[in-house]
């Protein structure tokens, strides 16, 4: 029996840990994958107070060893349900597991391109992670496709690695202003291609080019290119608990600030929660939100 058990290990997942740890709770977290969430994807962060420039993975790894060296149980199992009663049970694919409150925080993942016969090249030519797979495509031609901060931070971190860079974006312009957009706009090797979409990947064993389209005169551009990074948003994992708990029509849980869901004694966190702003920041927020209402409602039922 658990007082609290914690579903992902982002860094909303590892803040909600560090609080509920301290508030003398036995915790248990579980993750599917490894610990880090999104943040292992970004090559540097300058947006963390106290941290003028870390990388993502350096961010991940002191969040996690600190929430670790408090004592909580963290296994990598991959969570299927979660069943409500006065006893909460989380069910993977190899245990059962009971506690007195859930925090949800298995955040997102990365929205795929709807592209018939793409998944042919996952791992052949198509990534999802500039800061992970670049180097395979040092020296070579890349496209992203996307146009929010996360894909100008992959073609500027594409850029300096890459002979070159596209990037593939729908809209005629960016709805955003950034350092790393202005950086990006003055390097030589980066080309926009604006106002279309990729519509065909191509290639036999590996992907070898990509057509792009036109949005307004359906023209279509061969891009011939060694490899695509796809940076077109994420969709949340909420499907091990929509059956149960209130979600909106894109599939994030409702909760307001206080972090509370639906049904007493879960709560959610991080990037899985309906609202409007998705940063780090706010992501150990919500942490340490979720993880002082679960305490409070745990005193509650003593």
């Amino acid at each position: 029996m658990y007082d609290i058990i914690i579903i992902g290990a982002g860094p909303s997942g590892l803040t909600a840990c560090i609080y509920s740890c301290l508030a003398n709770k036995k915790v248990l977290v579980l993750e599917k994958e490894t610990y880090g969430g999104q943040i292992l994807k970004t090559n540097k962060v300058r947006n963390y107070p106290g941290f003028e420039n870390i990388s993502g993975y350096d961010f991940a790894t002191n969040l996690y060893n600190q929430a670790k060296n408090l004592g909580p149980d963290i296994k990598f199992e991959e969570v299927l349900r979660i069943n409500n009663g006065e006893i909460k049970k989380v069910i993977t694919k190899n245990n059962t597991y009971e506690a007195k409150a859930i925090i949800i925080a298995s955040g997102s993942t990365t929205r795929k391109l709807p592209i018939a016969g793409i998944e042919k090249f996952d791992g052949k030519g198509i990534s999802y992670c500039a800061t992970c797979d670049g180097n395979f495509y040092k020296g070579k031609d890349v496209a992203v496709v996307g146009g929010g901060n996360t894909a100008i931070d992959e073609a500027l971190y594409l850029s300096d690695i890459c002979n070159k860079v596209y990037i593939v974006y729908r809209r005629k312009e960016f709805s955003f202003n950034s350092i790393n957009l202005e950086k990006l706009k003055e390097r030589k090797n980066v080309s926009f291609i604006l106002n279309s979409n990729v519509v065909s990947v191509n290639g036999e064993d590996k992907l070898e080019s990509i057509i792009a389209e036109d949005v307004d005169t359906k023209e279509k551009t061969t891009l011939e290119i060694n490899g695509l990074f796809v940076a077109i948003g994420s969709v949340p994992v909420s499907d091990i608990c929509n059956d149960i708990i209130d979600t909106n029509e894109s599939g994030y849980i409702k909760a307001s600030e206080d972090c509370k869901t639906n049904i007493d004694g879960i709560f959610v966190c991080g990037d899985i929660r309906e609202k409007q702003v998705r940063q780090l920041t706010t992501a150990c927020s919500d942490g340490t939100t979720a993880s002082i209402n679960a305490c409070k409602y745990i005193a509650t039922k003593k």
